[in-house]
Formats: C-alpha cells, structure tokens, sequence
C-alpha cells in the first residue's frame, strides 16, 4: 500500500482505492487526482481497513473480488465503523443480481469493469453528492431532535410549575406542610440513591416525594390545623388525601406514574393493613415504599401542633420497630445506612438551611 498522492491523507476529499489489480488501481488514481481527491491505494480488503483506521477517508472505490476480505465483506464492516464514508463497488462481473446485493448492503454506486473515465466521473459525483445529503439530513435531524428536547425541558418546566402553584394553594392552608414535602423529596431521593436506583428514577421518586400530600388541598382547614387529637371521623377525613391527591394529578402526572404511585400509596403499609387500597409487600411499588418510610421520618422528627419532635435516633429506633409491619425491610435497611453515613441529617440541614 502507497502513501497519499498530492494531498495530506486526512484530507476532507481523501479516496481509498482498493483493488488487487495495480494497474486499475494507478488508472484511478490518475483519475481521482485529477478530479481533487488525495489517493490512498490497498491491495485487498485487509489492507484497506487498515488504511481506514489511521486516514479520514471519504470515498471508497473497492474491487468486489479480492483475496482475503471481498468487496462485499469489505462494504458490511465499513458500513459498521466508518458509516460517513461513501463506497462504490467495482466488479468485472455483470450481474444484477449482485449489483442489488451491493447496493442493499449500503454501496453508493456500483460500476463494472472495463470502466469507462466518464462514467467513473459521473458515479463519483453521484455517490459524494448522496453522501453529502445524507449528511446535511443528519444534520437537520440532529438539530430537530435538539429542539424537541429543549421544548420538553421546557413543557416539563411549566408542567412542574402548575403541580407547584398547587403546592402553594395547599401551604395556604396547612403551612407546615412546605417544609414537610420538601424534606420528604430529599429524603426519598437519598434512599432511592442509597438503594441503587437510577438517576431518573430519582428524579420521578423525588417529584413524588415533593407532591405527596397535595390531597391536603380537599381537607377541611379547622381537621388539618387541629392543634389536639383527631376524633375518627376527622382521622377517616384527612386520610382521603391520598386518593383526592392522586385524582387532582392523575391528567398531570400521566407519564410520570411513579409520582403517581407515591400520592396514592404513600400511606400503604408492608403488612397490608393501610390505605387506600390494602396492598401488602412488593405489591406496593417500590417508590411508594421508599415515600412512606421518608414521609414518616420526617413527620417524627418535626415539631407538629399536638408533639413535640422525636431526636433521630428516636425515630430510627421507632422505624426500626415497625419495619416488616408498616415498613419495607428493605428501605428501612438503605436508611440505616444513610443515617450512619450522616446522609440524612446533612439532607435535613440543607432543607432548613434553604428554608
């Protein structure tokens, strides 16, 4: 194999003529240079592909029948590696049969020897100008893909600006319950991290985390801000928020299903025994799982109208208790490990701090 004729072999116009016959191969090489390509010249398939891994090559002219590697398994692996360069197939059999075959398997054009000046000319053109389209449609493609994501990044933002006026119209009434959503995201998100679950699973976890309780909005004011003990029917009343929650952000929360799952099952418990629907262990989701045992966290250690607040260690030691009855063993495990981390109480202090 030569080194590249009258150019840099990096050239953006470099052609790779591959050929087992040197004197073809000088014939377009002659020809190539005239027409503005630099030449790299190989033997066979082999050497053509390590020609293409160490020169930027736009344009493959490759005989079909060669030793060692054919033209056909030569086209399969640079269609594989080198998807930007253009390959014109070049053959002394006339057969339409394998001009098919070659074009299929993603040839730009297929010549048959003896070639003709001309018509080399003219398929060369042909095949730098579909290689050209293809890379201008990339490129609106690109661009296009590049919009649409900036416009869901943006319908999301004023998606999640609707759920939060909500929020606020909720801290009108209860306004306790801003701190208490907004450390309950950051714990979830500390424990579906602990858990190993994934960046945007977080994400929707913690978004569920922050929109729990927005039920809230359909309890009565003087229940909600009762400084004393529920009676049961003020119990039965506050406790409809998981579902009152779940139906104001079921049309929002759509493709967002675990927030979902959070709102409604916040309040499920492990042994079946909670609410809304008695579900028992994994047939919780596991989001809803990590919000209960979040949620409850937090509410044990703040101060509420008819408690005082539970030290840490208190609360973990109640968690502890209840965990295979109220609690999902398994995230109550993944807070152990984040509290003696010191995860959660840095979480509570950057909550209070931007408070």
């Amino acid at each position: 194999m030569s080194g590249p004729r009258n150019a840099p072999a990096d050239s953006p116009r470099c052609c790779l003529i591959v050929d087992d016959e040197p004197t073809l191969r000088q014939l377009l090489v002659h020809l190539m240079s005239d027409i503005g390509f630099s030449c790299l010249e190989a033997g066979d398939g082999e050497a053509a592909l390590a020609a293409l891994e160490h020169n930027e090559v736009t344009l493959v002219l490759s005989d079909l029948r060669m030793p060692k590697l054919d033209g056909l398994g030569l086209l399969t692996t640079i269609r594989r590696r080198w998807p930007d360069v253009a390959v014109v197939l070049i053959t002394g059999v006339a057969d339409v049969k394998v001009a098919v075959s070659a074009l299929a398997s993603g040839a730009m054009d297929y010549l048959t020897k003896p070639v003709h000046v001309e018509e080399v000319r003219l398929r060369v053109a042909q095949a730098m100008e579909k290689r050209r389209l293809i890379l201008e449609n990339r490129g609106y493609q690109e661009r296009l893909q590049e919009k649409v994501t900036l416009q869901a990044r943006r319908l999301e933002e004023l998606f999640l600006a609707s759920v939060q006026s909500l929020a606020d119209a909720l801290e009108v009434k209860d306004p306790y319950t801003r701190g208490h959503s907004e450390r309950v995201s950051h714990y979830c998100g500390v424990l579906a991290r602990e858990m190993g679950l994934s960046v945007e699973l977080t994400r929707r976890i913690e978004l569920g985390g922050h929109v729990h309780d927005i039920g809230k909005i359909g309890v009565r004011e003087d229940v909600l801000n009762k400084p004393g003990k529920l009676t049961k029917e003020e119990y039965q009343h506050i406790m409809t928020h998981p579902m009152v929650g779940w139906k104001i952000l079921a049309p929002l929360l759509a493709d967002t299903p675990e927030a979902l799952n959070i709102v409604r099952s916040h309040h499920e418990r492990f042994d079946g025994r909670g609410i809304p629907d008695g579900l028992a262990g994994t047939a919780i989701s596991l989001e809803a799982r990590i919000a209960a045992v979040a949620d409850s966290f937090d509410a044990m250690t703040s101060d509420r109208p008819y408690r005082v607040r539970l030290s840490m260690d208190e609360a973990i030691a109640e968690i502890m208790r209840c965990s295979g009855a109220q609690y999902d063993p398994s995230v109550v495990e993944a807070m152990i490990r984040a509290v003696n981390a010191g995860t959660m109480k840095l979480v509570e202090r950057k909550v209070m701090e931007a408070a």
